[in-house]
């Protein structure tokens, strides 16, 4: 003997049933989307990180030999001392404009997983219309 039959609760029970199984598929959609996320904002973090460490190795190379090349050029003169503040000033002026891009690049970075942010606030959205 079916109880739910006899009380009319198949359907609801139906409802329900149905209801769990298309929570738990679109759950399952959802951590596929975060991962697929995940994969593409670690490729790039990967490729910021060795392009970071490479463009700094170079720079720091490139620099200190053009700073020690113009001291060079201009150590026999009296426009010695001048010529060394110009360049530490130059040093510093470039230390600040990389540290500002650093700042804005950090900042650019925390945009990750938008699409998974979305589309859970978009099924919290639904969640809330349908109770």
């Amino acid at each position: 003997m079916n109880w739910l039959s006899l009380l009319g609760l198949e359907a609801f029970v139906a409802r329900w049933r149905a209801n769990v199984i298309e929570g738990a598929i679109a759950a399952e959609d959802r951590l596929e989307l975060a991962r697929l996320e995940w994969l593409d904002q670690k490729q790039r973090l990967q490729q910021l990180l060795v392009l970071l460490i490479a463009v700094t190795g170079l720079t720091v190379v490139t620099l200190v030999l053009v700073s020690i090349a113009i001291l060079v050029q201009f150590w026999d003169t009296p426009h010695r001392v001048m010529v060394a503040w110009v360049v530490a000033g130059v040093w510093l002026v470039a230390w600040c404009a990389a540290i500002i891009k650093l700042v804005s690049v950090a900042r650019s970075t925390g945009s990750g997983f938008a699409l998974t942010r979305r589309e859970l606030s978009q099924d919290w959205r639904d969640i809330k219309e349908r109770l």
